[in-house]
């Protein structure tokens, strides 16, 4: 079993930072993927950004010179530092797990940022 334990959403204003993080546990296969998707109620799950265990990196165009994505293999972390923040930033943002080898994912629990004044 893996679990995925997820830190760092809240609020913030226009324009603030701030920065997720997720750890996997139990038992980690490698190589796999590691990544953050987001979700606004009555929409689909839209990836944001994801990180592969050689380094190689994929953002969702909204986000690209704001957000960045970085990985701790060692812990098995993974981190998004989101600068720059907008109103349209607004989600529950979900940590990813992947592993390609045995086309298994995990999600986790999700966690809220806000964007407002």
């Amino acid at each position: 079993q893996v679990q995925l334990a997820e830190f760092g959403g809240g609020l913030v204003q226009p324009g603030g930072s701030l920065t997720l993080s997720c750890s996997a546990s139990g038992q980690i296969f490698s190589p796999n993927t590691l990544g953050w998707y987001r979700q606004v109620e009555g929409k689909e799950r839209e990836m944001v950004a994801i990180i592969f265990s050689g380094g190689e990196i994929k953002y969702t165009t909204s986000v690209k010179g704001r957000f960045t994505i970085s990985r701790d293999n060692s812990q098995n972390t993974v981190y998004l530092q989101m600068n720059s923040l907008k109103p349209e930033d607004t989600a529950v943002y979900y940590c990813y797990y992947k592993v390609l080898l045995y086309d298994f994912t995990r999600w986790g629990q999700g966690t809220q940022v806000t964007v407002s004044s």
